[in-house]
């Protein structure tokens, strides 16, 4: 099946969605948004819960999911995160969700294979691109450096080290960038084919050595999973003052925070159990005892 081809109108109209939404929450020109993405989330309310899930034999995992629930007449929105995936791939699938969230698309589960012939999934992916790193701003990057609109005429190593910056600097993942260089026409085909296919993540390859001497911190940790059990600071903060003001018990608070990987201990409560539950213990065990008898 062909990948699916994104109109002119289609492309203006998420370019200026995004242009909008990143405006709206105090990106403006050449501000990356990168580590940021998290923050964004707390910023509209969305609950963020991070789990690692691997991939079944040759069945990718999926790499995020957007879901609704209501609550006491409260619409709560959660995004669901595979922190088993690489970092950078984490801060573009969660740009990936926020158009689904914007554009009120439903809930939804991203996976890799579904996406290039999916006219939604390809807008989505689309909007992450111009929500990390819009045209403009990128075109804007090239003239500047090479005082033309074309690399054409540029050579290999060059395009890699131009990438690698790009790539520690908007956090955006090296094929994303690959591929938005060729959109902007910045690149021909038979250079977007022949960066395509270089071996990025490796450590020890031509790319992987450039980055590391331009940012050794910022490449390790864009090319490693978290595999991160939990959700956002403030959304435990939640929990927690929901416990301080009684609105759910010591058994819930404790549940609560195991399904996030922290325990009451960690935040200075230590959970006792009452005499009643000693007593129901005791008498259970007694019971247990007279019929073996």
């Amino acid at each position: 099946m062909n990948q699916i081809m994104l109109n002119e109108v289609q492309i203006d109209e998420i370019r200026k969605l995004a242009e909008e939404k990143r405006r709206s929450l105090g990106f403006v020109g050449e501000t990356p948004i990168a580590n940021d993405i998290f923050t964004i989330l707390d910023k509209l309310d969305i609950m963020l819960l991070e789990y690692p899930i691997e991939p079944e034999g040759d069945r990718p995992a999926f790499s995020a999911a957007i879901m609704y629930s209501e609550e006491s007449n409260k619409k709560l929105t959660f995004i669901g995160l595979n922190t088993a995936d690489y970092y950078d791939k984490q801060i573009f699938a969660i740009a990936h969700e926020l158009y689904h969230y914007y554009t009120k698309s439903g809930s939804h589960l991203s996976r890799p294979e579904y996406e290039k012939n999916n006219l939604i999934e390809v807008k989505a992916n689309r909007f992450a691109a111009e929500f990390l790193l819009p045209e403009t701003v990128l075109e804007s990057i090239v003239l500047d450096e090479f005082k033309t609109s074309s690399l054409e005429k540029i050579q290999h190593k060059t395009l890699l080290r131009f990438i690698a910056r790009l790539h520690c600097t908007w956090w955006l993942p090296y094929r994303s960038l690959v591929r938005r260089l060729h959109e902007i026409g910045t690149i021909s085909s038979e250079q977007y084919a022949e960066l395509y296919v270089v071996d990025e993540r490796n450590p020890r390859g031509e790319y992987g050595k450039i980055s590391q001497a331009i940012n050794k911190e910022v490449f390790l940790k864009l090319n490693q999973p978290t595999k991160n059990i939990g959700t956002s600071p403030n959304k435990i903060e939640v929990i927690i003052r929901n416990f301080e003001d009684n609105l759910i018990d010591e058994d819930k608070f404790a549940e609560t925070l195991s399904l996030f990987n922290k325990t009451p201990d960690e935040f200075g409560y230590e959970i006792k159990v009452s005499q009643d539950d000693l007593d129901e213990l005791d008498a259970f065990f007694s019971e247990e005892d007279d019929d073996e008898n």
